[in-house]
């Protein structure tokens, strides 16, 4: 009895890790309420940003829809080669002004780790409207 649960215990606290490392989606989409104003995910739709729907492995400044209103900043830095891939998600989440420079973007940043890993794992998960 005593080793089922601690096998039992080893397989939730492994999974528990798993989980924080790659993100939770469920908990992502929370977050992104904080970006809902500007920004939509699960659909195609601009907004005052540009759509996110696929954003991950995307150049920055290339979403089709949105080509006339990048700021020079995000067309230069996808460019030079930036791709939204999650090291670089996770740079521009916590500081989009250093991340890209003169970008447009007002929002200041995500400061805790795990709701950037969150957001960035709900929109891998490719949202439904």
């Amino acid at each position: 009895m005593l080793r089922a649960v601690s096998s039992a215990s080893l397989l939730l606290i492994a999974t528990s890790i798993a989980a924080h490392a790659g993100g939770d989606p469920v908990q992502g989409k929370h977050v992104f309420n904080r970006c809902m104003a500007c920004h939509e995910a699960a659909t195609d739709r601009d907004k005052v940003g540009p759509h996110l729907k696929g954003v991950v492995g995307r150049t920055a400044g290339t979403a089709e829809s949105f080509l006339g209103h990048y700021s020079e900043a995000m067309k230069s830095a996808g460019a030079a080669g930036l791709v939204w891939d999650e090291a670089n998600l996770t740079e521009y989440l916590r500081a989009p002004k250093l991340k890209v420079p003169g970008n447009k973007m007002a929002f200041g940043g995500l400061t805790n780790d795990d709701d950037i890993a969150n957001v960035i794992a709900y929109l891998k998960a490719d949202p439904k409207p």
